[in-house]
């Protein structure tokens, strides 16, 4: 009998009992009219994907906002030993993570969710909140996962430009309550430009939020940021989720964990939609690990900062100016459009050195450059020049 394989001709041939009628049927699948209107794209194409088709690996991956310092050594002996116990699930309750970051941050555990990093618990809570229709708020340009997980659902997204290089409080509030949105997001510092607002200006936005909307504070990047940038926690205001990650400067991106901080029984919500099994037993030693190592996280915070000097001199050498940046990374102005600063990108990305940018103008005059080691950095000077003069002569 005759397998379901092409032949020499290559067409496919169909074992004899299977009709040409039925056959179409079971290809035919039965998905969600939303699912089946969604366009075939991701938010990213990985530095992995870039690689296969360069047909060479990166010498410098300076583009994926990744801490390149990685995990305390501390972390790597953890892990090592989870490892060899991850024949078992991890504990669905997280319980003594749960309890760490608790006392980190001096609330009580029933204000903690920990899942798989926060592009996890940002699917779950548009999940719990978004229906095919309901609008969501969220500034032009800033972190395209989120954007993915609210059309993934249905959700109507609004979009507010920035205003001088920084996500707009007040704006993002004036369409949040004329569009009775049901979410509006915020990243504080911000992705992709490094900007921020200090906690008096978020804390006013807090207050402030319209009823029936839930602001979600994207604080991924808040251990890099300046003293009084991020506003104390308050875990009674239902109005206000405050997301957390290992993946910045904990040096944890590869492991997936993150949590959320909010009041207790909108934290409670989470348990009827999350993964019990999503945070595996590693993840879970892991980031329990790396909390108890503070001074190592000083010292990465601090090269962080000698890193973002050093990218903005070399910006500022060859007559480009930087932003400030509260982040692990910096956004060099190129000085013209989209266009001419993609074609800058382009040729970093062609003399082996992974950088990204912003997908939406005016921000996308900029390139963002992560922190790297010294290596990654001089291959960027190195490259630098070349990539400028490229743009030129094509723009």
């Amino acid at each position: 009998m005759r397998r379901w394989c092409r032949d020499e001709g290559d067409k496919w041939i169909l074992p004899s009992f299977i009709k040409l009628d039925d056959f179409l049927q079971l290809t035919d699948y039965n998905i969600t009219p939303l699912v089946r209107s969604l366009p075939a794209t991701v938010p990213f194409v990985g530095p992995e994907t870039q690689e296969r088709e360069r047909g060479q690996p990166f010498t410098a991956r300076i583009g994926a906002n990744e801490n390149v310092f990685g995990p305390s050594p501390i972390v790597i002996e953890a892990i090592s030993r989870a490892a060899a116990e991850s024949w078992m699930y991890g504990d669905p309750e997280i319980h003594e993570l749960r309890y760490a970051i608790a006392e980190h941050h001096e609330v009580e555990p029933e204000n903690i969710l920990i899942g798989e990093g926060i592009d996890g618990l940002l699917g779950y809570v548009v999940r719990m909140f978004i229906e095919p229709g309901d609008k969501v708020v969220t500034s032009a340009g800033a972190y395209p996962t989120f954007n993915y997980h609210v059309v993934g659902y249905g959700g109507c997204l609004e979009f507010v430009p920035y205003r001088d290089d920084h996500e707009d409080p007040e704006g993002l509030l004036e369409i949040a309550a004329s569009h009775n949105a049901k979410l509006l997001y915020l990243a504080n510092p911000d992705n992709p430009m490094g900007t921020w607002w200090n906690a008096d200006v978020v804390d006013s936005l807090i207050r402030r939020v319209p009823k029936g909307t839930l602001l979600l504070l994207d604080e991924a990047y808040g251990e890099f940021a300046p003293t009084g940038v991020l506003p104390s926690i308050d875990t009674s205001d239902p109005r206000v989720l405050r997301f957390r990650t290992f993946s910045k400067a904990y040096g944890l991106a590869g492991i997936r964990i993150g949590y959320v901080i909010g009041e207790r029984g909108l934290i409670g919500e989470f348990n009827k939609v999350r993964n019990h099994f999503g945070v595996g037993r590693v993840a879970q030693a892991a980031a329990l690990a790396a909390l108890s190592d503070p001074g190592y996280l000083q010292k990465v915070i601090t090269q962080v900062a000698d890193g973002r000097n050093r990218i903005a001199g070399i910006a500022s050498d060859h007559g480009l100016a930087s932003l400030p940046s509260a982040a692990n990374f910096v956004a060099i102005d190129c000085g013209q459009d989209g266009t001419y600063a993609i074609a800058v990108l382009n040729d970093l990305v062609r003399q082996g050195v992974f950088v990204r940018m912003p997908g939406v103008a005016p921000l996308n005059r900029c390139i963002r450059v992560t922190v790297g080691l010294d290596q990654h950095l001089d291959a960027f000077t190195e490259a630098l020049p070349g990539a400028l003069a490229s743009a030129k002569s094509v723009s």
